[in-house]
């Protein structure tokens, strides 16, 4: 039993209700045509109250026994109360028993139609719940990917982040080696401009050299081998 639909009954009847008790008094004072209109309008609305009552003693059939004696106490009240309504707008409107009969009559078989048609709609509202819950897996299902999607796009943005970070390190590295380069070419020109020094000294040196020894040997000739 549906709680909900049980009070959205009892609302619809209460609504039919204070419509229907104002009508006999307004039938007694009119006439012609306008009572007439009356007449068909308490009609059609005790027929939608029969078809309420009864759609309410159909949800209190699987209510708890305790909340079923309480409301259908209430339901035979709401029936007595109907009745009453329909006995005032006999005593106002002359031959209201044998129209109402009829429509009742019709009501009835209107209901027990909404029946089949409440059955259907019932399994209807099962595969759209059925259908709802699918879309809502469906949807936590997208969130989830979503959620995937945004951790990877960040992780993914921290890789980019640290290997940026490693280009400007390989650049600066670079750098370095390019100024190191750059001073290992220094290096070697100071390296090749000291050797050709070296090379200039030795030779000089040499030169030198040779130069006493020819000097010396001048000396000794002259000393020892001229006077002779």
């Amino acid at each position: 039993m549906s709680s909900e639909e049980f009070e959205k009954l009892h609302e619809m009847y209460r609504s039919l209700y204070d419509e229907l008790k104002l009508i006999p008094d307004r039938a007694l004072k009119s006439h012609g045509e306008e009572r007439k209109r009356l007449v068909r309008t308490f009609d059609e609305r005790q027929g939608e109250a029969e078809e309420v009552l009864q759609g309410m003693e159909e949800e209190l059939r699987g209510a708890p026994p305790s909340y079923r004696n309480a409301m259908g106490a209430k339901l035979r009240l709401y029936r007595r109360d109907l009745g009453k309504l329909q006995r005032d707008m006999k005593n106002s409107t002359p031959g209201f028993s044998t129209s109402s009969q009829t429509v009742q009559g019709s009501h009835q078989s209107v209901y027990s139609s909404q029946n089949q048609q409440s059955t259907h709609l019932q399994s209807q509202r099962t595969l759209l719940l059925q259908g709802t819950e699918y879309l809502n897996n469906a949807s936590q299902s997208i969130e989830r990917s979503q959620r995937i999607a945004a951790e990877t796009d960040q992780i993914g943005t921290d890789i980019i982040e640290e290997l940026g970070e490693q280009r400007e390190q390989l650049d600066r590295t670079r750098n370095r080696l390019e100024n190191t380069g750059e001073n290992l070419s220094k290096s070697r020109k100071v390296l090749r401009a000291m050797s050709r020094r070296l090379m200039t000294n030795k030779l000089l040196l040499g030169v030198i050299i040779l130069m006493e020894l020819a000097i010396l040997g001048a000396v000794i000739y002259l000393k020892f081998f001229r006077k002779k």
